[in-house]
């Protein structure tokens, strides 16, 4: 419980959960049933709000009627065009191919949908990320020894992705990975939690997982 309230995390992401877990609460987290497909003309930012908000409703039918719900989502503009998940190998060095000696911005959405009061905060985080100019062999082995499949933009900047980089620009580093702490810390704010102060006695803590 936060603050008296049930929080959960709309995403079966590892990475995500490893990220929130960071604040120390106890929370659910479940895998929502959202077609990612961009809507016709539909820009990135648009786009990646719109699911984050998709996301956290999703699962609203099956949740407390005072939980906390969290969304997110996540795309690349690669020159002028929305980049998602690669799936395959050869789509990730397709994507690092595009991506090398370039400035590439992260667009991160990030919703908070409260059940009991049925308002939505959201928003769009920004983050750029500055590649190297790498060679075909080292596209190669990157993809080879960290499998980054099903990350978009396809490197994963928690582990050996960092080495991609010639720099980075944003004011969380953890946009990149997929949840804006910092910015979720303020949404949760606004709805009552402090995340400071709601911190659980060690019987209480954890994080649940359960496919709907």
């Amino acid at each position: 419980m936060t603050a008296n309230r049930p929080l959960i995390l709309a995403s079966s992401s590892p990475f995500r959960q490893a990220l929130l877990a960071k604040f120390g609460l106890p929370f659910e987290a479940c895998s929502p049933d959202v077609d990612e497909s961009p809507l016709p003309g539909e820009t990135a930012i648009a786009l990646t709000e719109r699911l984050a908000i998709a996301k956290a409703k999703a699962l609203a039918g099956s949740a407390a009627p005072d939980a906390l719900i969290i969304g997110s989502d996540q795309v690349a503009l690669v020159d002028g065009n929305i980049v998602g998940k690669p799936h395959t190998e050869a789509a990730a060095i397709a994507q690092l191919k595009a991506q090398r000696g370039k400035a590439i911005t992260f667009y991160t959405g990030l919703a908070l949908f409260d059940v009991k009061s049925g308002t939505c905060q959201s928003l769009v985080e920004p983050f750029t990320v500055h590649f190297r100019v790498l060679s075909d062999s080292e596209i190669h082995a990157y993809v080879k020894t960290e499998q980054p499949l099903y990350c978009a933009g396809s490197f994963k900047s928690e582990g050996l992705g960092i080495c991609l980089f010639d720099r980075l620009e944003g004011r969380d580093p953890n946009t990149l990975i997929g949840l804006p702490l910092i910015a979720l810390n303020e949404l949760l704010a606004r709805a009552g939690v402090n995340v400071l102060t709601s911190q659980p006695t060690s019987d209480d803590a954890g994080i649940t997982t359960k496919e709907i």
